[in-house]
This record gives structure tokens, sequence and C-alpha cells, in this order.
């Protein structure tokens, strides 16, 4: 296989166990091994490709270079009524923000709803993998996660804010969850350096350059803008949000003091905050009567009017359906992630992943 080969398709379940068995042959534990490839799995299996597998190299470097902790020791360190927080002992952010949801629907069963902080935490990749777990088990899921400065205030001209995710899912009985996956930013800042490996241009009002103006050359993007275009304001005010959940309640490090996410130092953890939140329906009123306004809400929604040559969507429609076009056609890989998938199978002994059908 070479690095040209971008015409090929490669199944999920190969590209999910090229990821583990790379991440095992690094030293990464199982649970870690097994977070971070489902997490990115997420990322690649329902298109959110800047967060999906491309940043195993990435995670192999922090692993390997001490800044992720390889065999973590998750504790809680407090909890008050229906609120936790954990300790994620440098642990890969996946890892931790797994069993934070998981232990905030368990409290959610018995308490209608649930919150758990998150502590000495790593980059987590897709926020909607999180959130999707609680809708997967009949909660509405909530995850928040701050980042290191990249995104400039509305009207700014340096980095000052993360990307700052925000993701919800909700369940949706015999159908698929509705999923709200977003940076706070106009892009995430992994789709510049998937647009600069792909040579394409940036859209329009999300990036701009040294002196914090406007750009759409991904090669001299110097940092993000908020969302909302003119009414960036308005994304600045989400961060800050994400940036109170992840860092202020948990006492680990702002945006602007957090380490670069792309080093050059990978030795030292990061101390990254996240939070997560889970609300059980039927604590709020009947099961019943719940499925009933979110069909009744999304059938109104999809079967809306819509002006000529668009299309009205749901939160997560589109991800569905690319999560089931790649689940029967597999993916393609991007040159710099192919080119990085052959370094890391040669220095791990890891055979590449099998290929599917061409295209």
């Amino acid at each position: 296989m070479h690095a040209t080969a971008v015409d090929k398709k490669y199944p999920l379940n190969a590209l999910e166990q090229f990821c583990h068995r790379v991440l095992a042959a690094c030293g990464a534990d199982e649970p870690t091994a097994s977070a971070a490839s489902r997490a990115m799995m997420h990322g690649t299996r329902f298109g959110v490709d800047s967060h999906g597998i491309r940043l195993l190299g990435h995670y192999v470097e922090a692993l390997v270079g001490g800044r992720i902790n390889r065999t973590p020791q998750l504790k809680t360190v407090a909890g008050f009524g229906a609120a936790e927080t954990i300790d994620a002992d440098h642990a890969h952010g996946a890892l931790a923000t797994y069993a934070a949801m998981d232990r905030a629907v368990a409290i959610a069963r018995q308490l209608g709803v649930a919150a758990v902080a998150i502590r000495n935490s790593s980059h987590f990749g897709p926020a909607g993998a999180y959130a999707l777990e609680a809708a997967r088990q009949g909660l509405i899921g909530f995850a928040f996660c701050n980042s290191d400065s990249f995104v400039r205030l509305h009207g700014g001209a340096s980095r000052f804010h993360g990307t700052n995710p925000i993701a919800v899912a909700v369940p949706v009985a015999g159908q698929d969850p509705w999923l709200l996956d977003m940076a706070t930013s106009a892009i995430p800042f992994n789709r510049v350096m998937l647009y600069r490996s792909l040579g394409v241009p940036l859209p329009e009002a999300t990036a701009s350059d040294a002196q914090g103006l406007d750009t759409t050359n991904p090669q001299q993007a110097e940092m993000l803008a908020p969302l909302g275009a003119d009414f960036g304001f308005k994304g600045a005010g989400l961060a800050g949000l994400v940036e109170i959940l992840s860092a202020v309640v948990t006492g680990m490090r702002l945006s602007f003091d957090l380490a670069p996410m792309m080093g050059p130092d990978f030795t030292q953890p990061r101390q990254l905050g996240a939070f997560v939140l889970a609300l059980l329906p039927e604590a709020f009123g009947d099961r019943a009567t719940f499925n009933d306004g979110m069909h009744r809400y999304l059938s109104e929604l999809r079967n809306s009017p819509v002006r000529d040559g668009s299309a009205v969507m749901a939160p997560g429609d589109r991800e569905w359906r690319t999560a089931s076009e790649r689940e029967t056609l597999g993916v393609t890989l991007d040159p710099a992630t192919l080119q990085s998938f052959e370094i890391l199978a040669e220095r791990y002994h890891v055979p590449l992943p099998g290929t599917g059908s061409d295209i």
C-alpha cells in the first residue's frame, strides 16, 4: 500500500482494529486503547473526520512522550447529591469522559439528573461521542470541554478561547438520537489541519491570519473566528460558558493557560478539565409523553416548508446518513492520515488496515 492510494475504501472495523493495535503496541492499557479507538471511530463513522482516526499519530506521540498516562487510575475525589468529580490521572480524554458519562447515567437513573466534572484529563476528540452514550441508554446527555487558545474574541486579534465544543444527544424512540455536536468557534482547529492536508480553502469568516484579519488560506490561518461571523459575540459567549464548566468549576487550566495541543512539548500533562450532564426524561414526566413529543417535533421539523434548492435537517440527520454510508462502503483516508498509518504500521509492526472495494 502506498500513500498515493487515496482512492481506496477502508472498512470501519479494520480501521478500528488498526487503531486499537497501534495504541496497545505503544504501551496504552486496554481501557485506554479501547476508549481512544472508540472515540476516534465515532468521528470517522459520523463524518467528523477532523476528530477521527487522523488523530491516531498525535495520540501515540502524547502517550509515548508522557503527556497522556498510558495506565491511569481514575478515581472519584468529590461528590455532593447528584454531582461528582473524577480525577482522571492524566488519562486519555476519551477514557476519562466515557467513564464520567457512565457515572452520570448511573446517578441520573437514581436521582433524575447528574453532573460529573473531570479533572486532569486530556484531549477527548469528538464531544458528540460522549453525549451519544447517554442517549443510547435512554437519557439526555451533554458534554463540554475547553481546549488551548486558538479562537479570537469577537472583534479580537489574538487567541483567547479554545474551540470549546458543546454536544447534546437526545433519545428518540425507534429512531436514531437527535445529536448536536458543535464547536463554539466557526470551525474546529482540526479542520484547519485537515484542509491543509487536502489543499482545500477554508470557508469565509472562519479563520484569521496573525493580524486577526479573515483568511480562507488554511496555511495562513493563525487563529479561528468565533461562531456567528458578524454576530460572533454569541459564539464567544458560548465558548465562555464551556470555559466556566470545564475549567473554572473543575479547577483546571483555562484555555490561555493550556499547553498547545500540537506541542512541541509532549512530556508534560496538560491538565484539561471537562464536564458532562445526564438527564432522565421520566424524572420530569412520563416517558410516553416525552417520546410522543420528540416524534412530533422531529416530524414537523423534517416536513416543514423549505426554500427552493434547500433542505431542512434535524441535528444529527446528516451524521446518521454518513454513518450508514460508511458502514456499508468504508472510508477514504486523506493523504496525511494514510502516510501516518504507514509510519505507525512499520514502527509498531502492526499490519495496515485491510481495504474494501475501490471506487
